[in-house]
């Protein structure tokens, strides 16, 4: 079945995000951006909900305090992100369309299909689940994981890896932080997604790395002038993780992967 697409912005979006957007109606998904203010100039086809409504905005607290004047913090929105999209995940109802979460910077080449019976995610790097790219059946005990790790006051999981629990206790020990969320921006993120997939023997279903991470760790290959046919012909590429890096207001290098996409879904 062919999934709706949800994800999660706070601010105004960016040229590239906006391409992204229009990537992703542009492969037939109907596509609904999160956030916690209105968020003009959208792309066509491309809705506006409340994310309070899916997972308030002081659950940003127990991951980080915020600034004097109430702005989140450094990498609170990464890991607010990595709870809302679980949640969005958990609070699916049926019979309504499966929800699959993409990031804003995800540009789709053509639609996903997915199996609601079953996850749907794609390596990130070697032994590395990326949640880029992410569709949870609400009763997948991934779901059940975090939405009792929501319940808990200090947000420390169980499944937490032994090299976390020892940087965890050193923070402490130093009087650093008590906050988990302070030891890693990812800590919440494809660390935790690899590690409970790994525990409900799910690691069967992850894609292969190229499926969406191509560009991923190397960005040049999509804003630099290269040959990229072979990257937009390849049947087992659905679709490309982008990560920035900065560079998600400057203008497409002619030549680029960038501006090939600019010209196929910027109209």
């Amino acid at each position: 079945m062919r999934p709706d697409v949800v994800t999660f912005w706070r601010g105004p979006l960016d040229p590239l995000r906006t391409l992204c957007l229009k990537s992703q109606v542009a492969a037939g998904h109907k596509v609904t951006v999160y956030s916690f203010d209105p968020l003009p100039g959208l792309p066509d086809g491309v809705g506006n909900a409340e994310a309070e409504s899916i997972l308030p905005y002081s659950f940003s607290e127990r991951l980080r305090p915020p600034q004097p004047d109430g702005s989140w913090r450094d990498w609170t929105t990464l890991q607010y992100s990595d709870f809302f999209r679980i949640r969005l995940m958990a609070r699916h109802a049926r019979p309504d369309p499966a929800r699959l979460w993409l990031d804003a910077d995800v540009l789709l080449l053509k639609p996903v299909e997915i199996d609601p019976a079953r996850p749907y995610f794609a390596w990130e790097r070697p032994r590395m689940i990326g949640n880029s790219v992410l569709y949870l059946p609400p009763d997948d005990p991934i779901v059940t994981a975090f939405e009792n790790l929501i319940k808990q006051n200090e947000l420390t999981p169980e499944w937490l890896s032994l090299s976390h629990r020892a940087t965890f206790w050193l923070h402490r020990l130093r009087g650093a932080s008590n906050r988990l969320s302070d030891i890693r921006v990812a800590v919440f993120g494809p660390a935790a997604l690899t590690a409970l997939a790994r525990r409900a023997d799910q690691l069967q279903y992850v894609l292969p790395l190229k499926s969406f991470y191509a560009v991923h760790s190397l960005p040049k290959l999509f804003f630099d002038r290269s040959d990229f046919s072979a990257l937009i012909s390849d049947p087992g590429i659905t679709g490309f993780h982008i990560s920035p890096k900065g560079r998600a207001r400057t203008k497409p290098v002619p030549g680029s992967l960038h501006a090939w996409a600019a010209e196929k879904f910027g109209k």
